[in-house]
């Protein structure tokens, strides 16, 4: 059992920065594929990023979040992070981290055992 609580949401103008953060409980945390999802008003969930389980060496991104998100890992704080950078009025959403406990990272939310609350991102133009 995992469970996950999102953080750093908040509203940012177009072009600015923001860090997420996730905590997460359990000592198992080092264990677990991380990912990154979020939904806009009016549509489906969507994935963002993920990262490999224990050191976190491998990271896949949506191409809409390309060069522009970065996720990493603290095993040792069981926190993922999600560094969003020039960001724009369409990542405007409610972010939300998931736990997986494969062994590869995985894009599809039905991966995903367990889910945060959330988070709302505001990018404002």
């Amino acid at each position: 059992q995992v469970q996950l609580v999102e953080s750093g949401g908040g509203l940012v103008q177009a072009g600015g920065s923001l860090r997420l953060a996730c905590a997460a409980s359990g000592h198992t945390f080092s264990m677990y594929t991380m990912g990154w999802f979020r939904q806009a008003p009016g549509k489906e969930r969507e994935f963002v990023a993920t990262i490999s389980r224990s050191g976190g060496g491998i990271t896949y991104y949506a191409d809409s979040v390309k060069g522009r998100f970065t996720i990493s890992r603290d095993n040792a704080k069981n926190t993922v992070y999600l560094q969003l950078n020039s960001l724009k009025p369409e990542d405007t959403a409610v972010y939300y981290c998931a736990a997986s406990s494969s062994i590869v990272i995985h894009t599809t939310a039905d991966k995903y055992r367990y889910w945060g609350q959330g988070t709302q991102l505001s990018v404002s133009s």
